[in-house]
């Protein structure tokens, strides 16, 4: 499953956010890409991806590479999601994104070797998380990470590249109050209920973060849960010592599950970031679908860090 039809070029597609990181990829981008025969298509606005991805997938494309940060292949990943293409459809990163997380955690490292993954690279079959009916392949995160993310603007990602998260970090910390949420896992796995106020929680399938090496197995049908509770004094420096730099942070709650629930306990709904991503929640059903997303990965992958 998913492999080229015939092997043509046609059979191919490379989707490219020219405005991804610090927006200087795309001449080198189409280069390589015509120099591995994958016809480009660029984005032109944001949520265009997804409907890219669907044209793909309509159009008979089973080798789809994207070329951007976290949120474009996100969006990409939306889009086969949204018509049931992933059966058909081998996806490929190749990174031009400020952090790229997903590319490295797929082992993949730059342009070059992103390329050179989707046309020779081993694939796999990875989880996909869903949370309510929008798919996540790394995480999806409530709390000061996602104000974090929300707080980090393009322009500040632009200009400092993985600095801006710190910058965003200080900035979001002055008025981030914490969450009143209650989380109910019940599903295969772990079973827990928990009430309280929380500094975040994390929902990880591909990457999480807040502890030491901060991942999931993103082939083992299991959602990785992080409870970081509330702490006075040191929070904002936990949480990002945490998120940038990967170290220890007490106070948490980790388990596994397919099923979750989280409900906000005030009026306000919770702000997830999801695979970078910000979506708004007043209650929202995480779940998990198995085996769904073919990728390409890179020799230094492997699905237990």
């Amino acid at each position: 499953m998913g492999e080229p039809r015939s092997g043509r070029p046609a059979d191919r597609r490379l989707i490219v956010n020219p405005v991804s990181g610090e927006a200087d990829h795309v001449e080198t981008v189409h280069r390589l890409a015509a120099l591995h025969q994958f016809p480009v298509v660029e984005t032109e606005r944001s949520g265009h991806a997804v409907d890219l991805a669907k044209q793909a997938a309509a159009e008979g494309v089973d080798m789809l590479a994207v070329c951007g940060g976290d949120g474009t292949v996100h969006e990409v990943i939306q889009g086969l999601f949204a018509v049931d293409a992933l059966d058909t459809v081998t996806l490929c990163v190749v990174p031009a994104g400020t952090e790229n997380i997903i590319a490295e955690d797929l082992g993949i490292d730059g342009l070059g070797e992103g390329f050179e993954v989707a046309t020779g690279g081993e694939r796999r079959r990875l989880d996909l998380g869903v949370a309510n009916d929008e798919p996540f392949v790394m995480s999806a995160v409530a709390g000061l990470p996602a104000e974090v993310s929300d707080a980090t603007t393009g322009g500040l990602k632009q200009r400092f590249g993985s600095a801006a998260f710190l910058i965003g970090g200080l900035k979001a910390g002055q008025t981030f109050d914490g969450l009143d949420v209650t989380v109910d896992a019940r599903g295969g796995g772990d079973e827990v209920v928990w009430t309280d106020e929380a500094l975040a929680v994390v929902v990880g399938n591909l990457r999480r973060f807040g502890t030491a090496g901060g991942h999931a197995n993103a082939e083992d049908g299991l959602l990785d849960v992080e409870i970081i509770e509330q702490m006075p004094g040191t929070a904002l420096r936990d949480a990002i010592e945490g998120r940038l730099l990967g170290r220890e942070c007490s106070h948490i709650r980790t388990f596994e599950t397919t099923r979750l629930g989280i409900d906000s306990l005030v009026s306000e709904p919770i702000r997830f970031s999801l695979d970078g991503e910000i979506r708004t929640f007043e209650t929202v059903q995480f779940g998990i679908v198995p085996q769904a997303l073919t990728v390409r990965v890179g020799s230094a992958y492997t699905p237990v860090p």
